[in-house]
């Protein structure tokens, strides 16, 4: 149990730091989750200590006989020679209204709350943020987004009160 105390150390404090009072951020309107179950490759993070120098990651979601979801994050460490690794996670959906208000666990009792910020129509790309700003994850069905719909999310994060200067891509190998 103490080997995930780190995955779950800053999903805790993320919140904590004080400062200025934004907005709520706005989620998407809904969520299929038919549509958004499945592997989702991870474009670029606000880093944070558990996922610097991770390589060729995704996340991966599945429904559940109890209604929950499957939340595996899958990386390489350092290199996409090395090895795969995956972190096992339980999701559930807060808001059943929309859909895009999420909870997250990799080790009980800590959760963290997951909101869908940014869905293409063809559910192609996500963004992905937590309610303090802390984190922010752009996810895509394929391992690379063209530049131009990078740059759309970008300005589009920067209104929610995101600074874009602090993502970072995640390397991915070619398709």
């Amino acid at each position: 149990m103490m080997r995930f105390l780190p995955l779950v150390l800053p999903l805790l404090f993320v919140g904590c730091a004080s400062g200025p009072k934004a907005p709520p951020l706005r989620t998407v309107a809904h969520v299929d989750m038919d549509r958004y179950l499945g592997r989702w490759y991870v474009i670029a993070n606000i880093p944070y200590f558990l996922e610097k120098g991770k390589v060729a990651s995704y996340d991966t979601y599945a429904r559940r006989p109890d209604g929950t979801l499957v939340n595996n994050f899958t990386f390489r460490k350092g290199s996409f020679d090395a090895p795969e690794t995956t972190w096992h996670g339980t999701a559930w959906v807060v808001n059943t209204q929309t859909n895009a208000e999420w909870k997250v666990r990799f080790i009980w009792p800590f959760t963290a709350t997951y909101l869908v910020l940014e869905l293409d129509p063809d559910y192609r790309w996500a963004v992905v943020g937590t309610p303090g700003r802390g984190l922010l994850w752009v996810l895509a069905r394929d391992r690379q987004l063209p530049a131009a719909t990078y740059a759309g999310i970008l300005e589009r994060i920067r209104a929610q009160g995101y600074d874009p200067a602090r993502l970072a891509p995640v390397s991915q190998p070619a398709e």
